[in-house]
C-alpha cells in the first residue's frame, strides 16, 4: 500500500494570551497570518509549513518545556539582528553545532517556547530554491 500524500503542515502551540502571541508572530517576527480562526490563528513559515497559536482551553497546555520550533534558513545571522532589533529574547546567538551539523540561534517567544532559526550545514539537506 502507497502511502497518502501530505500537502502542508502545522505545528500547533497554546497561549494564555491569545492577542500578545499573535502581535508577537505577526508584528514582531513578521509572519504572514493566514487564517485567523477566533480563538487559533495560522502563521505561514514556508511555502507549505505553518505555525498555528491557540488560546488554551480545556484539554490543551502551555507546556514549552520540551518544544523547539525550528525554522529553517539560509540567513542565521540576518534573523539574529533582526530578533535582536525587536527585542526579541535571545537564548543563544548563533553558533555552529558539529555534532548536528547545523549552524543556528535560539531565542523564546512570549510563552518560552523555544525558536530555533537554523542552517543545516551537511550536504544531504535538500533547501528548495
Amino acid at each position: 500500500m502507497t502511502r497518502p500524500s501530505i500537502s502542508q503542515q502545522v505545528t500547533w502551540v497554546y497561549t494564555d494570551d491569545l492577542p500578545g502571541t499573535a502581535r508577537f508572530y505577526g508584528e514582531t517576527i513578521g509572519l504572514e497570518q493566514v487564517l485567523d480562526q477566533g480563538s487559533c490563528r495560522i502563521y505561514k513559515t514556508s511555502a507549505t509549513s505553518f505555525l498555528g497559536v491557540c488560546q488554551v482551553r480545556p484539554g490543551r497546555f502551555v507546556e514549552p518545556k520540551g518544544v523547539v520550533i525550528t525554522m529553517v534558513t539560509r540567513d542565521v545571522d540576518e534573523w539574529y539582528a533582526f530578533l535582536k532589533a525587536r527585542g526579541v529574547t535571545i537564548l543563544e546567538p548563533p553558533a555552529y553545532h558539529p555534532s548536528f551539523d547545523v549552524y543556528c540561534l535560539f531565542a523564546a517567544d512570549p510563552n518560552g517556547y523555544k525558536l530555533e532559526f537554523q542552517a543545516f550545514r551537511d550536504p544531504s539537506w535538500k533547501m528548495p530554491d
